[in-house]
């Protein structure tokens, strides 16, 4: 089984309404979102032998995703989540890319450089 990832980067602003401390007041983030695909074998000829999946694809799958909802935007507003943790954006992330992404198999959100949360295809 091969695993190929992608990390790709937005600036965003967020809140969490319901929260208990300071991460309701309206702030943002450096976000980085680690997509992960996992494929069993390795084009065998043309111009993508000996990949599972070009790094190209997975950028291009997710271009729309980051300059239409994420970069630079409100994700409370852009996402339709009341609440987009770390979890509920990497969920989010998932289900979108999942239709353009064969293998795709999880979506990390890391929203700062000590925490991240990750959505793994369910079983």
């Amino acid at each position: 089984m091969f695993e190929v990832s992608k990390m790709i980067r937005f600036e965003a602003a967020h809140q969490l309404p319901n929260h208990d401390g300071k991460c309701a007041r309206l702030h943002g983030h450096s976000f980085i979102a680690e997509i992960v695909v996992r494929r069993a074998h390795v084009h065998a000829s043309g111009p993508k032998e000996g990949m599972a999946i070009d790094f190209g694809d997975i950028k291009a799958a997710s271009e729309d995703l980051v300059e239409n909802y994420l970069d630079h935007h409100h994700l409370n507003e852009t996402t339709g989540l009341f609440a987009p943790t770390s979890e509920q954006l990497a969920k989010w992330i998932f289900e979108r890319l999942e239709p353009s992404l064969a293998g795709l198999h999880s979506v990390s959100v890391h929203e700062t450089c000590t925490s991240k949360a990750t959505y793994t295809r369910p079983v």
